[in-house]
């Protein structure tokens, strides 16, 4: 059984300009101590899936369709009720950490928080796991710094606290949006190492969520790529880097700069990313593809799995992509 499924999702804001819509049935699944990357560009509805799954969707937000943890689908669960799972059994590192920490509050209130709310722990004994968590995280003088404001940290080391904080509770999933869009590539690569520690010392299953290509080879297990609210093609991140079964994700691969290709300007995927109220009837990537067919703007490709159980949404054949 999965640890998490998620079954034909669906979110769609109320705008002024009438509805958008976000994601547009959307089907996965993630197991235990596994890896998954969700890779496309901004604007692809990546981030509004998992604040689907989380609860956390804005006040205009509204999804569809079925987030089943334990066998009990969150979609339609009051905020008490989604408080007991957030946390607690799933949690999440937000894109950027200066936003998410309150400038006010010392980090040891912060991360103590976490704890009195959700294991009805003491403020002494909190503070003091939080300490721990903190030099689990490798943040030196963690008993010294654990009572710092977050301005007093570089923004790698913010990261690091909500790395932290995600952990305290010890969640058996870990969604991480963007972790490391505001750092440089040195600090990038500490993030990405810290996970993948974590994975192994804690078991914890993570999805994450990036437009950056560069950061998922050699991290995650498998790799779903979106556009437009859809999936246009899943499998391990070997097989999707290895060989492209989509013209976007071939497009995306392209477009990272690479040492071994030496071609003068970087390629590029021509148009701008689809207005989400106003996609196309067929594959929401066609007005974009060099390689459209004449039924891609009217029909949407279904989502076939192939037999290696990688799975595309495209009306090209797999030789027509990767020749």
């Amino acid at each position: 059984m999965s640890l998490l499924e998620i079954k034909d999702l669906k979110v769609t804001f109320r705008t002024n300009d009438g509805p958008v819509n976000a994601v547009n049935g959307l089907s996965f699944t993630i197991d235990k101590g596994e890896t998954l990357a969700i890779v496309g560009e901004s604007g692809s509805g990546k981030s509004q899936t998992a604040f689907a799954a989380m609860g956390l969707l804005a006040q205009n937000g509204s999804a569809t369709g079925e987030v089943n943890w334990d066998g009990r689908n969150l979609i339609g669960l009051s905020q008490r009720q989604m408080n007991k799972v957030r946390s607690d059994q799933i949690a999440m590192i937000f894109q950027d950490p200066m936003t998410s920490l309150n400038p006010y509050m010392r980090i040891s209130d912060q991360m103590a928080e976490v704890l009195v709310q959700h294991k009805g722990m003491s403020k002494r004994d909190a503070i003091a796991e939080a300490t721990r968590m903190l030099d689990a995280v490798r943040i030196p003088d963690a008993a010294n710094r654990v009572r710092m404001y977050p301005h007093e940290f570089s923004g790698g080391m913010r990261q690091r606290v909500m790395i932290a904080m995600a952990l305290l509770c010890r969640p058996r999933l870990l969604i991480a949006d963007e972790p490391t869009t505001a750092l440089d590539v040195t600090v990038q690569a500490q993030i990405m190492q810290l996970l993948g520690d974590i994975r192994q010392e804690f078991g914890t299953a993570v999805i994450l969520i990036t437009h950056d290509l560069g950061v998922v080879a050699g991290f995650c297990d498998r790799t779903l790529v979106m556009y437009g609210g859809q999936i246009m093609e899943e499998g391990t991140t070997e097989e999707v880097f290895a060989q492209p079964r989509h013209p976007y994700t071939k497009g995306l691969l392209q477009a990272v700069p690479r040492l071994d290709r030496d071609d003068g300007d970087l390629q590029t995927i021509a148009g701008e990313p689809p207005d989400m109220s106003r996609l196309p009837a067929g594959c929401p990537f066609s007005p974009r593809c060099a390689t459209m067919l004449e039924q891609c703007p009217a029909v949407r490709p279904e989502l076939v799995t192939t037999s290696d159980g990688r799975r595309r949404a495209c009306h090209l054949s797999i030789e027509e992509v990767v020749q």
